[in-house]
């Protein structure tokens, strides 16, 4: 799933395999990479060519290492691409800047993702400063060619360089520049979850083992991909500074105080040791692993090493992680809690925003000139509207694109999408800013963000990355990283607020007691999705942020639904995927409460607290009134849609053998979320979580007069279901579903050939079902099925293949001079006992007549072969002593419902019928009495023939 404030890119096409691996690998394929992995790693001696294998695995080449000092410069150098997250990445794709060394890393980014001019980037970027784990991760600098090895068998580096090379192989087709660096973040190179999907399944391929998906989505880098897997097949723990065998394993360990070390082999010990960047680590020491030395390669004399071997698992075993496999109850136990890596990024990143500088209190006043993030999003776009109809406002959008007209065509394009006008007034009123919430400064130049930090009068940050799949490590650059790129903009020159749309997932862990606007949040150690715990972490680094004096609005969005009006709706958004599968499969897990709301008031509430001082500086939970599983219940079957309750665990499997069976390509998403681990105690959280007060924003609704939170229910969501329904999201109720409610209705009557008297015998046994409230709603049309008995046209009863009935057909339009008002439309496709087609059309007329009781009853047919006109017609009635008994008394509901609901279901059939019926009785008294009541002296030309 991508950015909520961007598209998929367009694969221009998938350049080839030995293209995309540019730091010095002579062309090899993924496979040719992988053989050297494994070679490299084979202990001589084994094999039948166990001595060709351990020289070419020497003389495999090491990819390059970034400089010492690159990544301890902090804001040094701007080039922090979009896919690279680490210093010395000079472009967004990784890939070298024309013009430049090969190796060379370029000192200012290009693209959407450029980090502006050289020295000027933003200390939010730098891994360094936030306390990346990479201390020795490849990156752009240095030049290829053969590695030194370093003495007692430093060689031990090639299964996680190499293999971290194979896999950045496989995922470079997957990424639109057909490159990932090893140390950068396959979705911030542009991979998208269903590139990840194909990846897990390339990986897989590769290495003959089952990969994780949850794997590559926790961080999707290759080097981090590549330790993970050498630890989680028993090769010891993921490594963190190069070691030998010897050598103990270097952790992170962020607070411990660096100090100088040299290059040579660190000896058996436990303690603090710093790697060449200046991070302390904690160290943990390693027996050596015996085995005979290596045969030094005739062109290069090297001294005798003794090389980590490197597993290769039998095909399809699952692998477990370091976490797992340490709990009782093996995989599902690792993600009960946050991993331990992510939560010392997460400690890292609030830190940073003591870095903010400090600021005044702003104007309380409305605001003019506004910077607005996420405008191409769903919220987004729908706020940017809003500030536009309700202030006087000058928006200026960030939208990532590549420069100002790719920008504004974007912008315009995502806009209509959500059936938002892009007309000209609204061009007028809105500057359109290339740039990306990723990157230092949001990727604007020196002078525009200096002219921003003393013209805007606000700040409002509605980007970001919502992908309940992605770890931390992936999402931090978005939704961490970007907030407090805004808030520096918001704290620097004049003082500005910063409105912050923030998520009621900062409270989604399992077993939470309250959601309320002031309660605690949720422990972030218990937070397992990367989602979740990027959505905690720039809320809580914003709270920092007041100490500064910058004043802070936390805006808490639920679910966001469909617009109650358009029927716009965001289709990837978790809500709309789960409604979808609701009305799909018709069933539903059990579950406490769902905090949703439709995005039109979302949006205007979320506008008026940006546009009112007194709100400022506040958090609110923009929630509206949460539905219980019986609101759900009873909305669906209102709707025609009657669902089954069903636990977690079974509904989730009834859903991915459902979507297995036959796959809707626009809720693979919701499948891929069902399998994965840490998605589904996000889900679980959102299911048993209690319902989330409001009281601060029920107060600033009421004082702004604002339109109160009301239910998300089958009315308010009428219009998102038929988009949802377009688009192959949802299934609307149908003929081949159950009736929701049915009765039978008889005629009896005759009918002749056409212009001539009616004599012979006919009837009809009709059954009119309904199969939702809905059908009636939209459509007024009731279904039909029954036989028909014609001598004329067969011996044998003809059966009704395909029946509606339509209620004020065309809202009623008279005919023949307003004398006949349409009440019913019968339209019946028969088919008699020889396999005949036939057709009927049959009419039930309103005049202005006494016998107003059987105008109610009778019915005006014509019958004809199918693809002929009509060569019969006549009249047919329901006799009065079986309407009531039929029509009224003899109404059926579908036995699933309760009592109430049945007599409800009966009651608003009959109370809507009745009502269109009478309403066309009245249209032709109307009619006449407004003709004897016209007091007009010349009458028209239609009056005086009449």
């Amino acid at each position: 799933m991508p950015d909520v404030n961007d598209d998929a890119p367009a694969q221009t096409g998938q350049r080839a395999t030995a293209e995309s691996i540019e730091r010095g690998r002579g062309g090899l394929d993924v496979d040719a990479l992988l053989a050297r992995v494994r070679s490299a790693t084979t202990p001589p001696g084994t094999g039948p060519h166990a001595p060709a294998e351990a020289t070419v695995a020497v003389g495999v080449p090491a990819p390059e290492r970034r400089g010492d000092t690159a990544g301890a410069r902090v804001g040094a150098d701007s080039g922090s691409g979009a896919g690279a997250g680490a210093p010395g990445s000079g472009t967004a794709s990784g890939a070298r800047k024309e013009g430049s060394s090969p190796g060379t890393a370029s000192d200012s980014g290009t693209g959407a993702a450029s980090g502006g001019s050289t020295g000027t980037a933003s200390h939010w970027s730098s891994d360094a400063a936030s306390g990346s784990t990479d201390t020795e991760s490849p990156g752009t600098g240095g030049a290829p060619g053969p590695a030194p090895l370093r003495a007692g068998g430093a060689d031990a580096l090639w299964d996680v360089d190499a293999l971290a090379s194979a896999i950045a192989a496989a995922a470079a087709p997957y990424v639109p520049d057909g490159h990932l660096p090893l140390d950068a973040d396959f979705f911030d190179a542009g991979g998208s979850s269903v590139g990840a999907v194909e990846l897990v399944a390339e990986l897989e391929r590769m290495l003959g083992t089952e990969v994780g998906l949850d794997d590559v989505f926790a961080d999707a880098r290759p080097l981090s991909l590549a330790r993970r897997w050498l630890s989680a097949t028993g090769s010891g723990t993921a490594l963190a500074i190069p070691v030998t065998p010897e050598a103990p394993v270097a952790e992170p360990s962020p607070a411990a105080p660096s100090a100088p070390v040299d290059d040579r082999a660190v000896g058996a010990s436990s303690g603090p040791v710093t790697p060449p960047d200046g991070r302390a680590v904690a160290v943990t020491t390693r027996p050596a692993i015996p085995t005979a030395p290596r045969p030094a390669p005739s062109a290069r004399p090297l001294p005798a090493v003794a090389p980590r071997p490197l597993p290769v698992p039998s095909p399809r075993t699952a692998p477990l992680t370091a976490a797992a496999a340490s709990e009782p109850d093996g995989r599902a136990a690792a993600f009960a809690t946050a991993r331990a890596e992510d939560l010392d990024q997460i400690l890292a990143d609030l830190a940073l925003a003591d870095r903010l500088p400090w600021t005044g209190a702003p104007e309380p006043l409305p605001p003019r000139r506004v910077l607005l993030t996420g405008a191409t999003g769903f919220l987004g776009g729908h706020m940017l509207l809003d500030l536009l109809r309700h202030t006087d406002a000058h928006v200026h959008c960030l939208v990532r694109a590549a420069d100002e007209e790719a920008a504004t065509a974007r912008l315009g394009e995502q806009l209509r999408s959500y059936r938002l006008p892009w007309s000209s007034e609204v061009r007028r009123r809105v500057t359109v800013l290339p740039g990306d919430i990723r990157s230092p400064r949001l990727g604007l130049s020196d002078e525009l963000w200096d002219t921003l930090t003393h013209e805007l009068d606000s700040v409002v940050g509605v980007a970001a990355a919502v992908d309940f799949l992605r770890g931390y490590q992936s999402l931090r650059r978005s939704n961490v990283l970007g907030a407090l790129t805004l808030a520096e903009l918001a704290a620097t020159g004049r003082p500005k607020p910063l409105h912050h749309i923030s998520s009621i997932a900062v409270f989604n862990e399992v077993g939470i007691a309250s959601m309320g606007e002031d309660d605690p949040l949720a422990r972030i150690d218990r937070l397992v999705s990367g989602y979740d715990q990027s959505k905690w972490a720039a809320e809580v680094a914003l709270r920092r942020a007041r100490d500064h004096g910058l004043v802070v609005t936390a805006l808490r969005p639920g679910g966001i639904g469909g617009h109650t009006r358009t029927g716009a709706h965001n289709p990837q958004d978790l809500s709309s995927g789960l409604t979808s599968a609701f009305g799909r499969f018709r069933t539903v897990p059990a579950f406490r409460h769902l905090n949703a709301a439709p995005v039109d008031w979302v949006s205007r509430v979320a506008v008026a607290a940006v546009c009112d001082p007194d709100a400022w500086g506040y958090d609110y939970n923009l929630t509206g009134v949460p539905n219980t599983l019986d609101d759900v219940v009873r909305d669906m079957a209102l709707g025609g849609m009657q669902v089954r309750v069903q636990g977690w665990d079974e509904w989730r499997a009834d859903a991915l053998a459902r979507l297995d069976a036959d796959p809707v390509p626009e809720l693979a998403f919701l499948g891929r979320v069902l399998r994965s681990p840490t998605a589904l105690k996000l889900c679980e959280a959102t299911l048993t979580g209690p319902a989330a007060t409001d009281d601060r924003t029920a107060a600033l609704v009421e004082s702004l007069g604002l339109p109160r939170a009301a239910r998300y229910d089958a009315r308010a969501q009428l219009s998102t279901f038929e988009r949802l329904a377009e688009d192959g999201l949802a299934r609307l109720p149908g003929k081949e579903d159950q009736p929701y409610l049915w009765f039978a209705e008889t005629t009896e009557g005759s009918v002749g050939p056409v212009g001539a008297p009616s004599e012979v015998p006919c009837s009809m046994a009709l059954t009119l079902s309904i199969a939702s409230m809905y059908q009636l709603a939209k459509e007024r049309r009731v279904d039909v099925a029954g036989t028909l008995t014609c001598v004329a046209l067969h011996p044998e009863p003809l059966t009704v293949e395909l029946g509606d009935l339509w209620v004020r057909p065309e809202e009623g339009i008279p005919q023949e001079h307003g004398m006949r008002h349409q009440l019913l439309r019968y339209r019946l496709s028969l088919r008699d006992a020889d396999g005949g087609s036939w057709w009927l059309e049959g009419h039930k007329y309103a005049r202005a007549r006494r016998d107003v009781w059987r105008q109610a009853r009778t019915l005006t047919v014509e019958i004809g072969r199918e693809g002929e006109p009509a060569t019969l017609a006549g009249e047919m009635v329901v006799p009065a002593d079986r309407y009531v008994r039929d029509q009224i008394d003899g109404i059926k509901v579908d036995p699933r419902l309760t009592g109430p609901e049945k007599r409800a279901a009966k009651l608003t059939w009959l109370a809507w019928f009745g009502a269109e019926v009478g309403r066309g009785l009245l249209g032709p008294f109307a009619r006449a009495a407004a003709d004897l009541l016209d007091l007009r002296r010349t009458p028209t030309l239609t009056e005086h023939k009449r």
